[in-house]
């Protein structure tokens, strides 16, 4: 499995030396390296029929690949992502795990990395880099970026500098919460995917407002831990400061208009990332971040360019 799911690039080739993602030893290109038994899941294009007849076994044909792809990853480490995901733990924690998890598969396949991250303040790069140690201190640079931000996110700043930065075609993942988006969102968008192929992450909010009273003392949490996601207490704004009154929380009116809201918000980022053919899934949390991100990447796999 492992082999097999690693982010492909959408787009045409764009240059005579470009050729298909694949890794860095072994992948598709006119100089051929060796014979290996055919395996389940191999393509059958790549089945050598003359050496099969020969063998009598299937047998595919290896080469060496063409060139590397590096892929670029677009970090929101705004102060936003201290918040709570969905799943009522970290959105830090879940942005490096998703970070992590698609900077492993990229490294494994022998392709280069490299994460640009910022906020409002300062928009930072990190040094290209193509092993397992390199990653590692990429996610602890990312860590702590988002614990010691006091700025807003600024995704837009993110994708600015990439579009002015960044010429050489890259695949760009970009890691970003549920922020609404801008039409300056939508014009940087189409910017970016003339030069490179684009993928999207985002992580989902904790929801504000929650049914139930959303009180709970320190000794039902002690006694019964889900009581903490359930009824979270006293809620507070990670930009504002403000704290959502505890007489809010199971009041319908207005969770149907902050569901309505989440709703519309949705609509329009779900709209503009078909309209422009960007790979975009959803998480809320850590224990389905690997297999959604599992099944992206499937599906990535088998679309049509």
């Amino acid at each position: 499995m492992k082999s097999k799911l690693f982010i492909r690039s959408s787009q045409k080739s764009m240059h005579a030396l470009d050729g298909a993602y694949a890794s860095l030893l072994r992948g598709r290109s006119l100089d051929f390296e060796d014979l290996r038994p055919y395996e389940f899941g191999d393509q059958v294009r790549d089945i050598d029929w003359r050496a099969t007849a020969k063998q009598g076994e299937p047998l595919i044909k290896r080469t060496k690949a063409t060139r590397m792809h590096t892929v670029l990853f677009l970090v929101d480490s705004g102060r936003g992502m201290k918040a709570l995901a969905e799943d009522e733990r970290s959105k830090r924690d879940l942005v490096v795990l998703l970070t992590g998890a698609l900077g492993f598969l990229t490294v494994r396949h022998g392709d280069d990395f490299s994460i640009i991250y910022g906020d409002s303040a300062r928009v930072r790069r990190l040094p290209p880099g193509g092993t397992e140690g390199a990653l590692e201190h990429a996610l602890r640079t990312i860590r702590q970026a988002i614990d010691d931000s006091d700025a807003p996110s600024d995704r837009d700043a993110l994708l600015r500098y990439t579009a002015r930065n960044i010429s050489r075609r890259s695949i760009v993942v970009i890691v970003t919460d549920e922020t609404p988006m801008s039409d300056d969102t939508d014009r940087l968008l189409r910017r970016l995917k003339v030069q490179h192929d684009v993928l999207w992450l985002t992580v989902r909010d904790a929801e504000i407002v929650v049914a139930g009273s959303g009180r709970a003392s320190a000794f039902d949490r002690a006694v019964d831990p889900s009581l903490a996601r359930t009824a979270p207490g006293h809620r507070r704004d990670v930009d504002s400061g403000w704290g959502i009154p505890d007489f809010v929380h199971g009041d319908a009116e207005v969770m149907a208009e902050l569901a309505a809201l989440e709703e519309a918000d949705t609509a329009h980022r779900d709209e503009v990332l078909r309209r422009h053919e960007i790979t975009h899934a959803e998480f809320g949390g850590q224990d389905t971040a690997v297999a959604t991100l599992l099944t992206m990447l499937n599906r990535r796999s088998h679309a049509r360019a």
